[in-house]
């Protein structure tokens, strides 16, 4: 049996008790990695059992939260290889319909939590080899899409922050990327789904509207995910990868 393409590497992922996240973690370890889950729910008891996954209960919004969990990593692993970024909460409106207060909630998560990661890991990341960094941007990043102003703030900033660490960490061989999912099948959207009146025709319609006649798998997230992160990307860096059936390059007709 060959070894996967993470074999001996050590990885942090954000929000990786759901979702996307979830699926990242998944494919990981099926490749060998260790995984460190960064989330504020715990994940599910059996995964958590495997001993190649350690969950830390960390809130991206303090800087001590993070910086404890790092340490810990560290001091048991020896080193951090990978750090997936995909924390992170969504927002819908114009920029009328959120007040200063949900605007500043929805930035410290998405984006200063990015960075905080970020910075309690690269110290780690300079040392380790091969080192990569994946942040989850979003298809709103690059096309308009309505009702999602601050959103759209959050996300477009984690992808131009990514292309600048790029060039900021070139020369010490730490990698950083994005992936830029479109309408994916997440708990958050089986949610809103559920809250609605007719939660199937709400998903049929949901669906119609996507490029290719359905919503983006965590998994396939996930595949994209490891593709940046896995060592034989090594020519990969600043990218911002879209993954989302074609909303940002491909013509519609009505």
């Amino acid at each position: 049996m060959s070894l996967g393409r993470f074999q001996g590497q050590v990885a942090i992922v954000t929000g990786g008790s759901s979702g996307i996240g979830f699926a990242t973690m998944t494919r990981l370890l099926e490749e060998g990695a260790r995984v460190a889950v960064f989330d504020l729910t715990p994940l599910p008891s059996i995964v958590a059992k495997n001993n190649s996954v350690r969950f830390f209960e960390v809130d991206v919004t303090q800087k001590l939260s993070v910086g404890e969990a790092v340490a810990q990593v560290v001091s048991e692993w020896n080193t951090i290889n990978v750090v997936v970024n995909c924390a992170g909460v969504a927002a819908i409106g114009t920029v009328v319909d959120n007040d200063e207060a949900e605007w500043s909630r929805v930035w410290d998560i998405n984006v200063l939590g990015t960075a905080r990661v970020i910075g309690a890991t690269i110290h780690h990341l300079k040392l380790a080899s091969p080192a990569s960094v994946v942040n989850l941007g979003s298809a709103v990043a690059h096309t308009g899409f309505p009702n999602r102003v601050l959103y759209t703030a959050t996300k477009g900033a984690v992808v131009a922050m990514t292309r600048a660490m790029a060039s900021d960490y070139l020369a010490d061989g730490v990698r950083f990327n994005s992936v830029c999912p479109g309408t994916t099948d997440t708990p958050w959207l089986t949610g809103l789904f559920d809250a609605s009146d007719d939660p199937e025709e709400e998903r049929r319609k949901l669906n119609a509207r996507q490029p290719h006649g359905r919503l983006v798998s965590p998994d396939e997230i996930a595949d994209a995910i490891l593709y940046l992160a896995n060592p034989l990307a090594g020519s990969t860096n600043g990218v911002s990868l879209s993954v989302d059936g074609g909303i940002e390059s491909l013509f519609q007709s009505k």
